[in-house]
């Protein structure tokens, strides 16, 4: 996640103030130092709450990089979050990929109100909206809404439609990459991966007191990461056909050096030292391409959640992020939650999880699920009412419980991108998929009709 309002390059601090519970709390950023990067060192903190903020001395970078200001103290909430979506540039009737992510960007990072949260991405085909730092999802809800508009209309403007899709139901035999250092590198070190590398994702970083907070978290959610690759499946499409999975996103990015569940760590030194040694082995160039489902930023004080498929609307980008604010939340909560998760997490071996993501890829929602309260398969939806139901403390502190609620029922009534995207390739091909690819990006009236569905099957 970068930093919004700052230029690349630009240092930044990112400041949340803490309040009382259930006060709304204010998310800024302001310039701060401009010496070289130097290796964040965050503080631990003993007995971690949720929405509980600790004094915090870190600068953050807007390009991935960060140092250290001692004379900066700023606090961090572990209530805020902020959203990176990606999406992709189509042909509106081929439905292939089209390299105007430069024009869309150019455009777009100079209107006011996107400036700082619109970047160029991988693919020369995509942009992406990195938000700024909220505390309330009405905001993010406005936010989210508004940035989908404003590309849509881009997109319209250049010739072409933008979906919010984990892989584009068709494309060329291998991608138009951005061009920066980094990324050919990457393409060098890659090579022929690069060609179905082809995938938009939806990122979801939680606040965190401190690093080893963080691993808590991370130990706490790899049972549950099986389910969230099921409600989020939504690339069901790929070369023009149906690949039989719903998260066909997942499967490719197992060919990454590192992927999928991230092993269980003692502790942040473990995490820090473990990951250090990965440099240079394989494709890792980089921190930032280790791309477990779920890591600690290295350059924000969060929770980075990468599990899920670019999601079709708002609505459920939003109902993701709930649950994963929820869960950092639930996690850190108090000292015998966290020893639940630690001891689950122990049990449930790393070839076991790595399976149950592959099956939740392949099935999404419509079947069984990996259920870590129940330590096997069981019916998907099930399982999601008792996850929920867990988190229910959480979700009615942070104020998402009926968000959540009513995607829940969603789910049922419309089922998860991957299924709506098939039906309707199945009903009417590829100007069917248009459609659907483009009612859903700005869903003013489809949240009435989700409401009007939810209040049906909740009562």
């Amino acid at each position: 996640m970068r930093v919004a309002g700052v230029p690349r390059g630009t240092p930044a601090i990112c400041t949340s103030v803490h309040l009382p519970s259930g006060t709304a709390a204010v998310a800024r950023t302001r310039p701060l130092c401009t010496r070289p990067p130097r290796a964040v060192r965050f503080p631990q903190q003993g007995d971690a709450r949720p929405l509980t903020a600790i004094r915090l001395q870190v600068t953050l970078v807007a390009d991935g990089s960060h140092c250290r200001d001692p004379t900066a103290t700023e606090e961090v909430n572990v209530a805020t979050f902020g959203i990176e979506e990606e999406f992709q540039f189509l042909d509106p009737d081929t439905l292939f990929p089209v390299d105007v992510g430069a024009q869309a960007f150019e455009h777009l990072s100079t209107m006011p109100e996107w400036q700082g949260v619109t970047h160029r991405e991988f693919l020369a085909s995509q942009i992406e909206h990195a938000s700024a730092v909220f505390e309330e999802m009405d905001d993010a809800h406005t936010a989210m809404t508004g940035f989908r508009r404003a590309v849509a209309d881009q997109a319209a403007e250049l010739g072409v439609i933008v979906a919010s899709v984990g892989t584009p139901p068709d494309t060329t035999a291998f991608p138009t990459i951005t061009d920066t250092e980094r990324y050919q590198r990457i393409v060098r070190t890659m090579d022929a991966v690069i060609a179905d590398h082809q995938v938009s994702g939806l990122h979801v970083h939680v606040g965190i007191p401190s690093r080893e907070a963080g691993v808590i978290v991370l130990n706490a959610v790899r049972p549950w990461l099986p389910l969230f690759t099921a409600i989020a499946a939504n690339s069901p499409l790929w070369r023009g056909q149906d690949t039989g999975h719903d998260s066909w996103r997942t499967v490719l990015l197992r060919r990454w050096t590192t992927s999928g569940c991230p092993p269980a760590f003692l502790d942040a030194a473990d995490y820090d030292r473990r990951i250090a040694r990965l440099l240079g082995i394989g494709g890792t160039v980089d921190l930032g391409v280790i791309m477990w489902d779920v890591r600690l930023s290295e350059h924000l004080p969060t929770i980075e959640f990468r599990v899920a498929d670019a999601q079709l609307d708002a609505q459920t980008t939003l109902f993701i992020t709930a649950l994963c604010r929820a869960f950092v939340a639930h996690s850190l909560g108090v000292p015998a939650a966290q020893a639940a998760a630690a001891s689950a997490s122990a049990q449930m071996p790393s070839e076991l999880l790595s399976a149950a993501l592959l099956h939740s890829a392949h099935h999404g929602m419509d079947r069984q699920v990996f259920d870590p309260l129940r330590g096997g398969l069981a019916p998907a939806h099930g399982c999601l009412r008792r996850f929920v139901r867990m988190l229910e403390p959480e979700l009615v502190e942070l104020g998402d419980v009926e968000l959540v609620r009513e995607a829940v029922a969603r789910l049922r009534v419309d089922g998860t991108g991957a299924a709506q995207q098939r039906a309707a390739f199945s009903r009417g091909g590829r100007p069917e998929l248009r459609r659907l690819l483009t009612r859903t990006l700005t869903p003013a009236r489809r949240a009435e009709r989700v409401t009007v569905a939810a209040g049906a099957i909740l009562g």
